[in-house]
């Protein structure tokens, strides 16, 4: 590298906001970048005449993360506290030559900077909000507005604060992040947001992380051309990414992807251009993204299960849905609109006792939307005209508490699946006695990663199965 590169490549090093580390194989130090200074404590000059195993031992790098990836040759990411009582978060990467591990360049983010930077943006999101209840800039399409929030069941303060937010951003490509918890309504939000956007007339992909297999993820997100890998279809196929162009890329559960997958993931959204799987060539793919988590990913990066700079991505436009717990007004909307739906897929008139809305509206509905429209529907198939809560929203809960109460010689064995049926094959039989025990774990247990711990199997299995089955959980 010649004297120029040297030094623009010095001058980037030296202005960027990131703090960097340069380290020896064997621990020194051999480069720090100024600004390391102030959030290590102590002087660069100090810093290079020392080894990252000194500068461990006294505190001073809380962990250090290069003395992992001289370990492991491996790159890490972690959370250190430093002698300043300041949280950073870095990451590391070997060089290697020859094959050989040569040095470890490490960059760190001070958080506590990015905290006050969020403060100061949630700041600047309640003035938006403020703003929005004064402004009068919706008034032309505030029936076409009204109408929409109608359809979703929007009748909560906190809610239609949520609608105002995604009608305003709507036009625009910027990544919307829903947050909330399992059975809020994300999708339902996010296809709302991609009706109101200028890309409404585009396709609508809604993809659940948490059922593509990290090993078929490539394949599934970017395609593949014809003879790319053995049992790939003749024709080639086009993937999930392609499909979402000049429209909405919407990723359900991104929380639940592998940190091998998010890289892949990261450079598309970055560049803009993917690769079929056995394609040279790359190509430009235009689609607005939208994800959305029940998990704190912030937490997840701490602890280094998900990528700092797929974070930075993603998180443009966060948009908390609260619990429905939180916004009792919207049951009965949602309530009187499942019943149709109910009514008009079953074809049959039923209607909801009236001694029924008390319960409905006294329970907390720990599965949110979901769980309530699951309960409508069991009681819609179980109930004669008249659909009776019996004093309990959740049926499943209502029956915990009645075997709980019953007499030990009382109480039913679970039922279980009947033998083979005559012509019944054994894959049949299995996948039969498979739903079993899943709709029975369905009514018990709150989560598929609850699921998944009785079942001793993976989380993304168990989504995959409930979605084989066509069970959702009802507790």
């Amino acid at each position: 590298m010649g004297t120029i590169d040297t030094l623009i490549l010095r001058t980037i090093v030296d202005t960027a906001h990131d703090h960097f580390f340069v380290v020896d194989a064997d621990g020194k130090v051999r480069y720090v970048s100024p600004s390391a200074a102030a959030v290590y404590g102590i002087s660069c000059e100090e810093l290079r005449a020392s080894t990252v195993q000194r500068l461990e031992a006294d505190g001073v790098l809380n962990p250090s993360i290069s003395m992992e990836v001289i370990r492991t040759g491996q790159p890490a990411q972690l959370v250190q506290r430093t002698g300043t009582g300041r949280r950073v978060i870095a990451q590391a990467h070997p060089v290697f030559e020859d094959g050989k591990l040569v040095a470890v360049v490490s960059r760190s983010m001070d958080l506590t900077d990015l905290q006050l930077l969020q403060q100061e943006y949630a700041l600047l999101q309640k003035r938006f909000s403020d703003h929005l209840k004064r402004s009068q800039a919706l008034e032309g399409d505030e029936t076409a507005l009204e109408e929409v929030l109608d359809e979703l069941e929007v009748k909560s303060p906190l809610m239609r604060e949520v609608a105002l937010l995604l009608r305003r951003v709507a036009p625009t490509d910027a990544t919307v992040m829903m947050l909330g918890e399992s059975g809020v309504g994300k999708t339902a939000f996010a296809r709302q947001l991609h009706r109101w956007g200028s890309r409404c007339d585009g396709p609508f992909v809604d993809v659940n992380c948490a059922a593509i297999p990290e090993s078929l993820f490539e394949a599934e997100m970017f395609g593949y051309r014809a003879g790319a890998f053995s049992g790939a279809a003749p024709g080639g196929r086009i993937g999930l990414i392609e499909q979402a162009a000049g429209g909405t890329l919407f990723l359900d559960e991104i929380g639940e992807l592998p940190l091998g997958v998010q890289t892949k993931l990261l450079k598309a959204i970055q560049d803009g251009r993917i690769s079929r799987l056995g394609d040279n060539q790359s190509r430009r793919v235009d689609f607005r993204l939208v994800v959305a988590t029940n998990q704190d990913l912030s937490r997840r990066v701490e602890e280094g299960s998900f990528r700092l700079d797929l974070y930075y991505r993603l998180n443009v436009i966060p948009v908390t849905l609260p619990p429905l717990r939180e916004r009792r007004e919207d049951i009965p909307g949602l309530v009187e609109r499942q019943l149709k739906r109910l009514n008009r897929r079953y074809g049959k008139e039923k209607l909801l006792a009236r001694s029924s809305w008390q319960s409905l509206m006294s329970q907390d509905w720990p599965g949110n939307v979901r769980e309530l429209e699951n309960w409508l529907e069991r009681a819609w198939l179980s109930s004669d005209d008249v659909i009776d809560a019996k004093g309990s929203a959740s049926p499943g809960l209502l029956a915990a508490r009645q075997q709980e109460a019953a007499p030990v010689e009382d109480r039913a064995e679970p039922a279980r699946p009947s033998p083979l049926r005559e012509e019944e094959g054994l894959k049949d039989a299995l996948n039969r006695f498979e739903h079993g025990i899943l709709a029975e774990l369905c009514m018990t247990l709150s989560s598929t990663y609850a699921i998944a711990e009785r079942l001793n199997i993976s989380q993304p299995s168990v989504v995959r199965k409930l979605k084989q089955h066509g069970l959702s959980i009802t507790r």
